[in-house]
């Protein structure tokens, strides 16, 4: 006896609807579908803040960065952090490229804190991924100033 199997579908019949036509590219269109469809997407810019009576600590990861690629400003309480990466993947067998993937992108993150920054007393520093601003604080804000990262 042979054993014919058919696969059900249970939208096979509704496909034939016109209204019914795209509901495949529908879920196909979930953000969560680009995670699962093996696209790598950058990162976001995560930072944490911790408060003290005389000044703002600011951890952010910046995995890759180089600190010649990260910009700290401060303009009031406002804080601005902008990464700028470029990364280039290469897969080789011998002497041939079997695939190369290039990314270049830039990561920003501004935040306000509850008090004026001293800008002139702040600093940076970048070691192993992780950026450290010391922010202290100031009771009157100035002009936007750029940090040099140590």
């Amino acid at each position: 006896m042979a054993n014919h199997l058919t696969r059900f579908n249970p939208f096979g019949d509704l496909t034939g609807f016109e209204s019914l036509r795209g509901i495949d590219d529908f879920f196909n269109r979930f953000p969560l579908a680009s995670a699962l469809s093996g696209r790598v997407e950058e990162p976001r810019l995560n930072i944490d803040v911790t408060e003290t009576e005389q000044a703002y600590a600011v951890k952010a990861e910046v995995p890759g960065a180089r600190k010649e690629d990260i910009r700290v400003s401060i303009e009031g309480n406002v804080v601005s952090i902008r990464v700028e990466k470029t990364r280039e993947n290469e897969e080789k067998e011998g002497e041939t490229v079997l695939r190369r993937e290039r990314y270049h992108g830039v990561q920003m993150r501004r935040f306000s804190l509850g008090h004026d920054i001293d800008a002139a007393a702040a600093t940076a520093r970048c070691a192993d991924g992780v950026l450290e601003l010391s922010l202290p604080k100031k009771a009157n804000g100035q002009g936007a100033q750029q940090l040099a990262i140590q």
